[in-house]
């Protein structure tokens, strides 16, 4: 991945746009899942508009998610430090046709400010939302769609559609080059499917206790599959420990960006995850994933997108208690992720498997 300007410019694949196409500007800072999931947005504006320019506009620490995607002629990041005038003054001169604020923060509202033209956004539905957690009762509106094709909202004008296809992360041949080397250097048995786990979360409530990950991967282990445990540098105490259950594990937890960790994933027979960014990263390679779902609902439009997936979860009275999961369970007991027994989790993956 190249970068000029600071290390604020980060091409992508270069495409063509006469004066006549759209210029299209999609902006959302953060985080893993939600930019992996502008993706369907963006492959469905360059089908409509081969010759547009498209560009994204992210945080620089997750511009790597889309710096090797086909549609995108442009990846562009904040400088380190450059306020947003002064960001809007460098984006201006592209003279963006549509601005797409895929966002909806302080930020970006605050972008809109600075950097005029044709903007649209898309509904959150935040009350709908803090009424769920709040009563448990579904205020969303029917038939509301999953958070990637809310998305589409936006591109309002510019006759676009969902495709049917999942999120894509795109990865480039350095990143399969360090996976690869990584395995070769700690492969015990050729052959062998590679299960990843992924054992983090950003919140204490979308994490499965580690008890049942430790079992998880010792039956793996058993069945004769090797494992590798995969998360950020916050991880890696966890993955060592989950690791240390098994002989077949072993932990790339913090030993790769987020490139390396796709092509990992890339490289795996299936994920097992919790409601976590890495879970869509798998589903953006086409690996299948288990995924584990405690605090959070369908309604909020964050299941596996258009993937080869299978959520497993409890059906419970206090579910959900959080928007994005939180430091602890209100009532003391977490039983929305710790009744999912490691066997059921097991028998998920051998199904997934096996289809």
């Amino acid at each position: 991945m190249a970068a000029s300007g600071g290390g604020a410019y980060i091409p992508a694949v270069p495409q063509t746009s006469p004066d006549s196409a759209p210029r299209v500007l999609l902006v959302r800072f953060s985080s893993i899942g939600d930019i992996l999931l502008t993706t369907p947005l963006i492959r469905a504006l360059r089908a409509r508009h081969p010759g547009a320019r498209i560009d994204a506009l992210t945080k620089e620490r997750f511009a790597p998610l889309l710096a090797d995607n086909p549609h995108l002629d442009a990846v562009l990041a904040p400088a380190e430090g450059e306020s947003l005038t002064a960001l809007a003054a460098r984006l201006r001169p592209a003279r963006y046709t549509h601005h797409l604020d895929l966002h909806g923060s302080l930020r970006s509202r605050q972008l809109r400010v600075l950097l005029p033209g044709r903007w649209r956004g898309y509904d959150k539905h935040r009350l709908a939302r803090g009424f769920l957690v709040l009563t448990r009762r579904n205020y969303y509106p029917a038939g509301t769609p999953p958070v990637p094709e809310r998305y589409f909202e936006a591109a309002e004008g510019l006759d676009v559609r969902p495709d049917g296809g999942p999120p894509e992360f795109g990865l480039g041949a350095a990143a399969f080059a360090e996976a690869d080397a990584f395995l070769a250097q700690r492969e015990t048995a050729p052959g062998r499917a590679l299960i990843a786990l992924a054992p983090g979360a950003a919140h204490m409530t979308k994490r499965w206790p580690l008890e049942h990950w430790k079992a998880l991967a010792r039956e793996l282990g058993a069945a004769g599959k090797r494992v590798v445990v995969v998360g950020g540098p916050e991880d890696v105490a966890a993955a060592e420990e989950v690791a240390r259950a098994s002989p077949a594990a072993v932990v790339a937890a913090g030993k790769f960006g987020l490139q390396g960790t796709g092509a990992l994933l890339a490289r795996a027979s299936a994920l097992v995850s919790g409601d976590t960014g890495v879970m869509h990263m798998a589903t953006g390679v086409g690996t299948p994933v288990v995924a584990l779902f405690g605090p959070t609902v369908e309604a909020f439009g964050f299941f596996p997108y258009r993937a080869h997936a299978t959520v497993v979860q409890r059906e419970l009275p206090c579910r959900p208690c959080s928007r994005m999961g939180g430091p602890a369970c209100p009532l003391g007991h977490h039983a929305c992720l710790r009744e999912i027994g490691p066997e059921a989790v097991a028998a998920a993956l051998a199904t997934l498997e096996a289809k």
